[in-house]
């Protein structure tokens, strides 16, 4: 009963102190490809395909994306994302560079021309226009996704921060005439079951090493150093020496972290002299913890108060483990839930729209 698959986007191979980093992901799948054969393959599960709005002609987003919602017969839906720097630029004709303010200029002008073109071509789409996502976190992207999105995927997953990003979504919804139960806000969260306290540990413990070997953390832990950290154990402490700020990014194809590194390193020691960690274990305790963790029951009760405060809508689930990641939320996650009934345990419509309990559009969804 998954409302949507999402899938990201990688429009160039990432790179580490000038060489291919393989021990990340090295590329991605074309979205629109894979959901023309997917379309023909499901019945009910929408298909949300990450599409770049900086290096992506109007043209071919609304060719592709038109041919998925109707292979799908209403299922489509488009991240709408705006990645704008030179690094990838160098990848497309277009090249160079767009300013963080630029970019949603850029992308109000190509959804109004892809929109445009389905108006000329009177192409009758089985949902009216597909699905539109949005996931940019600065004040600009909010905005953003106030004015056009139907979804926001959003980092904010503890209860605190969820609440204070749907208060705030809500202040720029209103300031344009809208209300929040237009909007359909989903956390990106990670989930960890076992049937006891110390399970869950181990197994947390087992997922976040699993997921950050030494050298990945060390290539983080690079990012915020500015250097190379060869010679150092990612076994043993932190270096000592303070980071520098070089004159660019060690990591190419990354979103970067704008918070300051001195800063950081300062907070990383003391989190390190007050738990023991050494660096690996450190950064599986920065990047590897999931959202939430616990029995399913007490895991479902967790994702229940959100829901139940309005602070979200649901979660956008990532899985550890590929393939078959999934299999035990399905299997123990989901039951709970619908024994709480805030989970479908039947589909109530056929397009993305009705899934997710959106208006069609043109209409408000309350």
């Amino acid at each position: 009963m998954f409302d949507l698959l999402f899938l990201g986007q990688g429009l160039r191979l990432r790179e580490h102190r000038g060489e291919l980093f393989e021990l990340d992901v090295a590329g991605r799948p074309d979205s629109l490809a894979l959901f023309a054969a997917l379309s023909a393959r499901t019945e009910r599960i929408g298909l949300a395909a990450t599409l770049n709005t900086t290096y992506t002609e109007p043209a071919e987003l609304a060719a592709g994306l038109s041919t998925i919602d109707h292979l799908s017969n209403g299922r489509a839906a488009w991240n709408i994302v705006t990645s704008h720097d030179a690094y990838f630029g160098e990848n497309f004709r277009r090249g160079g560079y767009l300013s963080h303010a630029d970019r949603y200029v850029r992308a109000e002008e190509v959804i109004g021309e892809v929109e445009a073109q389905w108006k000329a071509a009177q192409d009758r789409l089985p949902q009216g226009r597909p699905v539109y996502i949005q996931a940019g976190d600065s004040a600009d992207g909010r905005r953003f996704g106030a004015r056009y999105a139907d979804v926001i995927f959003s980092l904010n997953t503890s209860f605190d921060a969820a609440e204070r990003f749907s208060a705030d979504m809500a202040t720029h919804l209103t300031a344009i005439g809208k209300k929040r139960e237009e909007l359909r806000i989903l956390p990106i969260a990670r989930v960890v079951f076992g049937d006891t306290a110390a399970e869950v540990e181990e197994r947390v413990r087992e997922n976040g090493f699993a997921q950050i070997s030494g050298p990945r953390a060390l290539a983080f832990a690079e990012q915020v150093w500015g250097r190379s950290l060869d010679g150092v154990d990612p076994e043993g402490p932190l270096p000592t020496f303070d980071p520098v700020r070089p004159a660019d990014h060690l990591m190419k194809g990354r979103v970067q972290s704008k918070a300051d590194p001195f800063e950081t390193v300062a907070r990383w020691r003391a989190l390190a002299d007050r738990d023991g960690h050494s660096l690996r274990s450190l950064m599986v305790a920065m990047y590897g913890q999931p959202a939430f963790r616990g029995t399913p029951s007490a895991v479902a009760d967790e994702i229940t108060r959100y829901t139940d405060a309005g602070v979200t809508d649901g979660f956008a689930l990532g899985a550890y483990v590929m393939p078959g990641g999934f299999d035990e939320i399905v299997d123990r996650l989901v039951p709970e839930l619908q024994e709480r009934g805030v989970y479908p345990d039947r589909y109530e419509g056929t397009t993305a729209r009705d899934h997710l309990g959106l208006a069609p559009v043109g209409q408000p969804s309350y």
